[in-house]
């Protein structure tokens, strides 16, 4: 059923005069002239039939009318206000779901998610690992990481990290019995490819004979080896001493960092595609929304420095790692 309301600015005016007695108060209050409220007030009252104030020389005063009218049109406000402020309140805690591929997830995002905890604990998150384009209104997704050139009709992309491709490989294999020291030293180990770009439609994604291009070695045999996919599923076999692997930056960071891989050769090759955080245009000012944009673009940036490659002098002709090792066991057996 209808309702037969007033105009919302005269009940307003009215209600803000009345709790102030006054309609400078009133216009202070809601940034507005008092001819303004004065002039509301009166269109209710001539609406309404009857008079709600008795204006006097210097004072102002309900009428029974608007002592009686007051109190309802005041609680009806507070009600819509606390509305208001459950529904804020929903948005800025609750469940945020986030849709993420399985191989960001697994070597990136899970791992940081304790960090986002103690900075939001009023958020909850709920993240769906899957390497379909979601469609944020049917699957009730919330923001998303997505790699791609970051143009995506009707949504907001914010770069969260660019990539490039470099060998990767398990610091036991470089000082082998086939040491990895020249690209051309590639054909006595066991090529690792990510399969993943032949199921999507990457047709254009750089792959092993394009960085051996690059490198300027053109006889080894890009066929051979081992296909994989998804990508985490790569970078583990690389971590296994499986063979070498072409590595995403962004993925084999971490990897790389604490020594589980290393980096043989400086050559990299740019990828034109990227990680970008994904949502809604109308959703990308949502609290929860911008707290996990803001916090997920902060812990990329600090993720972006340099990955050395292995140095060449005879010692350093062993990944940092294994250097550590053979130094703690030369002191070891000194003992």
């Amino acid at each position: 059923m209808a309702r037969n309301l007033p105009p919302l600015n005269a009940l307003k005016a009215f209600e803000a005069a009345g709790r102030h007695l006054s309609f400078t108060k009133a216009a202070d209050e809601l940034h507005v002239t008092p001819a303004a409220i004065s002039h509301q007030v009166k269109a209710l009252e001539d609406l309404l039939g009857v008079p709600l104030f008795r204006r006097l020389a210097r004072r102002l005063l309900l009428t029974d009318a608007g002592q009686r009218l007051l109190p309802g049109i005041g609680s009806g406000f507070d009600r819509l206000a606390g509305a208001v402020d459950d529904l804020r309140g929903l948005e800025e805690n609750g469940v945020l779901t986030v849709s993420v591929m399985h191989s960001l997830a697994a070597r990136w995002l899970v791992p940081r998610l304790d960090r986002f905890n103690r900075i939001h604990p009023e958020i909850n998150l709920l993240v769906s690992s899957t390497v379909r384009l979601v469609d944020f209104a049917r699957d009730n997704i919330d923001v998303a990481i997505r790699y791609g050139l970051g143009t995506w009709p009707g949504l907001r992309a914010d770069l969260l990290h660019a990539e490039e491709l470099f060998p990767v490989c398990s610091p036991a294999l470089v000082d082998g019995s086939h040491p990895l020291r020249t690209a051309d030293d590639l054909r006595h180990f066991t090529l690792l490819h990510d399969q993943f770009w032949s199921t999507i439609s990457f047709d254009d994604y750089p792959d092993w004979s394009a960085w051996l291009t690059a490198a300027g070695v053109r006889d080894i045999d890009v066929g051979r080896g081992l296909n994989l996919t998804p990508s985490e599923l790569v970078i583990q076999a690389a971590i296994e001493g499986q063979g070498v692997a072409l590595g995403r930056s962004f993925l084999v960071e971490s990897a790389h960092a604490d020594g589980r891989l290393v980096r043989p050769f400086e050559l990299s090759i740019p990828v034109d595609y990227a990680y970008y955080v994904v949502c809604p245009e109308a959703a990308a000012d949502r609290p929860k929304v911008a707290a996990f944009r803001e916090w997920a673009i902060a812990e990329a940036a600090e993720q972006e420095r340099p990955m050395p490659a292995t140095s060449p002098d005879r010692d350093s002709d062993l990944p940092m790692p294994l250097r550590s090792r053979r130094k703690w066991r030369d002191r070891a057996r000194s003992r």
